[in-house]
């Protein structure tokens, strides 16, 4: 079953849960002032408050996520795209944000975008990825993950790592970490 996108942005990303999580994790290492950001998969623009609206731009396959977006961060700008091709200019971001999004691309798919991001990103841009990973040492909250998430693609760091190596982009992970009590995070930028 599909959450509304108000029930989503209440229950899964209520803003204390991305403000511990998710911002205060990507502003320790990296500072978007006058930086052009792209959100990958923004759904309900929990991560658009990261940026200045002017130097934001959020989109999502999914339409009713990106209205209740429009709605909610009207200064800020969201689009719905569909198909692989990114709408937007070759070289014109800084950093793009993956926030919880690849677990729900089938990985036949990933590629196609990470050459996308490759477009997109201006010359020495960052990705800047968050996703939940399968730990080797960790069977309950794997098993948790599998059972709960609605992410159907959830991978281990070496296949993550490997969407963009491939492209060769270098990878650096930034952090490992556990996500209420259950989710193991894996937190990572990658740069050509």
């Amino acid at each position: 079953m599909q959450l509304s996108p108000r029930i989503y942005h209440s229950l899964i990303r209520p803003k204390w849960l991305t403000k511990i999580y998710i911002q205060n994790n990507i502003q320790q290492h990296f500072n978007f002032t006058d930086k052009k950001v792209l959100d990958f998969g923004a759904g309900t623009g929990a991560n658009c408050t990261l940026c200045s609206p002017d130097y934001y731009f959020g989109i999502d396959p999914d339409s009713y996520r990106i209205e209740y977006a429009k709605r909610l961060y009207n200064q800020y700008r969201f689009e719905a795209f569909k198909g692989n091709e990114l709408p937007t200019e070759n070289n014109s971001f800084d950093y793009i944000l993956i926030i919880a999004v690849l677990h729900h691309i089938p990985p036949e798919m990933i590629t196609g975008y990470v050459k996308e991001f490759k477009r997109v990103l201006k010359p020495n841009g960052r990705i800047v990825v968050l996703e939940p990973c399968f730990f080797e040492k960790s069977p309950v909250s794997n098993w948790f993950m599998k059972s709960n998430d609605k992410g159907e693609y959830i991978q281990c760091e070496k296949e993550y790592l490997n969407y963009f190596t491939k492209e060769n982009f270098r990878c650096q992970i930034l952090k490992r970490f556990k996500k209420c009590f259950f989710y193991n995070e894996l937190y990572f930028t990658a740069t050509l």
